[in-house]
């Protein structure tokens, strides 16, 4: 007898923030999760950024506005830690789901302040923490606030469905990034979006689809695009013009949500009005191996001696230290020997000699 291939049901939860509000933002992510669980879920993806808000301001303020400067400190204020206890409720709603689930956050780094990251958190179906993607490049206005992420944080990573990967808006649709995720063997692909595009091109719902129906045609696999929602909250928290607002309240700027096949057919999407809502479809993971047959990219249907791929997953850091520093109080009977270069021990030190009167 061969092996079984299950039919799990994928969800992309289509929402607003509670705008800025990490508390908030976390419970409500909780409460989504549960809701997703009841009706069935084992995958859920969420927008970018949930928690706390993805950085929409700038396509409205000038970058040193006090508007934009106000927004961006507050977003930094309410940031997340991953891993860290302020995603703690999250993990447990995953437990109580039983489910695998992707959730956008604006991520710092402990004990800094500044640089902020755009990142995916994944947790398991038994709530533990498994890892997490950093948006590579910030896009546009989000490097106002974003810093480029971690190359070790890219890849796909086993679950008990498969290979599951995730990336974030403009990263979708990055040739080199999907193809070392086919290499790499994934079966479910989530995608995570902001809650709009701003006021210049096509609705974000045209842009959302085509891209995930051109990853699920080039990879073979099931792809869940979760949108984000601008609700009156965020539009009066934005303080923008009447005619900014007026956008940010028709259908076409916000919402999009999709759920896409390994023939590329749409599965389900979010409805027209760009409003809240859990998107659902049931994915025979056999569909992708029958797709697969037609056109493995990263296997029969490719030239190795042609086409190669390198990927490198080094975390180069900035800053490096080796070894570390005694911190002493100066005693005055000790000023002599420092004053020579001496430590207690006799070692010389780097800091120069203390200059006196």
């Amino acid at each position: 007898m061969g092996d079984s291939y299950p039919v799990i049901r994928l969800a992309a939860i289509q929402a607003a923030s509670v705008f800025l509000d990490r508390q908030a933002s976390v419970a409500r992510a909780a409460e989504l999760i549960r809701e997703a669980g009841k009706a069935g879920a084992e995958f859920i993806v969420f927008p970018e950024g949930f928690i706390p808000a993805h950085p929409i301001w700038y396509q409205y303020h000038p970058a040193m506005s006090p508007e934009a400067t106000g927004l961006s400190v507050e977003l930094f204020a309410n940031a997340v830690e991953v891993p860290g206890p302020h995603l703690a409720a999250i993990a447990e709603a995953a437990r109580a789901a039983g489910a695998f689930v992707v959730v956008g956050v604006c991520e710092r780094t402990p004990g800094r302040t500044g640089t902020l990251y755009n990142t995916q958190v994944y947790f398991g179906p038994d709530g533990e923490y498994l890892g997490k993607h950093q948006k590579l490049v910030p896009t546009v206005t989000e490097r106002l606030v974003h810093g480029p992420g971690s190359a070790a944080t890219f890849g796909a990573r086993p679950s008990r469905y498969g290979q599951v990967s995730s990336l974030i808006c403009g990263e979708n649709s990055n040739p080199l990034a999907v193809f070392a995720l086919i290499a790499e063997g994934t079966q479910v692909h989530g995608m995570s979006w902001p809650p709009t595009f701003g006021p210049t091109g096509q609705p974000i719902r045209a842009r959302v689809q085509n891209a995930a129906i051109a990853f699920a045609q080039m990879a073979k696999t099931f792809v869940v695009a979760a949108c984000g929602v601008v609700d009156e909250a965020t539009i009066s928290a934005l303080d923008i013009t009447d005619e900014h607002a007026a956008f940010l309240r028709s259908p076409n700027a916000t919402g999009g949500s999709v759920i896409v096949s390994p023939t590329a057919e749409v599965m389900a999407q979010a409805s027209d009005d760009g409003g809240e809502q859990i998107v659902l479809a049931e994915a025979d993971l056999k569909t992708a191996v029958r797709a697969k047959f037609v056109a493995d990219v990263a296997g029969h249907y490719n030239r190795p001696d042609v086409f190669s791929l390198r990927v490198d997953r080094t975390d180069r850091k900035l800053y490096d230290v080796i070894g570390d520093i005694e911190h002493r109080v100066h005693s005055p009977e000790r000023i002599g020997d420092e004053q020579e270069g001496l430590d207690e021990a006799g070692i010389g030190i780097s800091a120069p000699p203390l200059r006196g009167t």
